[in-house]
């Protein structure tokens, strides 16, 4: 009997997920991807593009593809389709589980400021004039326009378009991982004072913060939204050892 798991992805983890889980001849693995990057990582298992149109869509999916299993592996801040995936799961009664990685904490020597949101953050960089290392993506930069006092390096997968409505912006397209030591480099060549990042947790993007202690920078990190209370694990092998669990055959289970 073939298990048919949809993974909603855009992570690393998704991907290493899905390959992990696609060694089992009883799987069928679908990789969904928002379709927010133009050129996506080749992800080794076959990939749906684009939104399913809310929770309602998704359940209607979920039920006519007959999926087993759903998991949510997208990115700690895709607070609105976490939401839609629990309430997808509920409404079709399909189980659900969740990758979540866990976030960064602050060590000793770090300078953070903690916010809600990218309009806390533009606020909280101050009225006097900064050299900003905008690290947060394309999605939600415009929020800085209203800070335009500011000097940016802006870094992106893609390019961000239009460019911000601000005197002086400078924009990187780079994929991580990013190394320490390549991070702290980029500081320094742009006499960075203040750098603003999401908590994503995990090593690839880690490399700008242990920078920024290192050089004694302050870090405006945005705080990760609340996300559905459901079943979850903090790393790819503890997540495909639950869904080995729930799908192990009955004489496995010693039942």
């Amino acid at each position: 009997m073939t298990h048919r798991i949809l993974i909603l992805g855009g992570t690393t983890e998704a991907r290493q997920l899905a390959g992990k889980l696609a060694r089992r001849q009883d799987f069928s693995i679908t990789l969904s991807l928002a379709g927010r990057t133009e050129s996506p990582v080749a992800q080794g298992v076959p990939v749906r593009v684009g939104g399913f149109g809310g929770a309602d869509g998704l359940a209607a999916y979920l039920r006519q593809e007959k999926v087993d299993l759903l998991i949510d592996a997208t990115h700690p801040y895709a607070a609105q389709i976490s939401a839609n995936a629990a309430e997808a799961a509920k409404q079709s009664g399909v189980p659900i589980l969740a990758l979540r990685r866990p976030g960064w904490e602050p060590v000793a020597g770090d300078r953070w400021t903690l916010v809600d949101n990218v309009a806390e953050a533009a606020s909280a960089l101050g009225a006097a004039p900064r050299r900003v290392f905008l690290a947060i993506g394309r999605q939600e930069a415009g929020a800085f326009e209203a800070a335009p006092q500011h000097c940016y390096l802006i870094r992106s997968v893609d390019p961000i378009e239009p460019q911000l409505a601000v005197p002086d912006a400078l924009y990187l397209l780079a994929r991580g991982p990013f190394p320490e030591a390549d991070e702290r480099a980029l500081l320094e060549k742009y006499g960075i004072d203040a750098v603003v990042s999401k908590n994503s947790g995990g090593e690839a993007t880690y490399g700008k913060i242990a920078a920024a202690r290192a050089l004694g920078i302050e870090v405006i990190m945005i705080r990760r939204p609340p996300l559905p209370d459901v079943p979850s694990a903090e790393t790819v092998d503890a997540l495909a050892a639950m869904v080995d669990h729930l799908f192990a055959p009955v004489a496995e289970r010693g039942v």
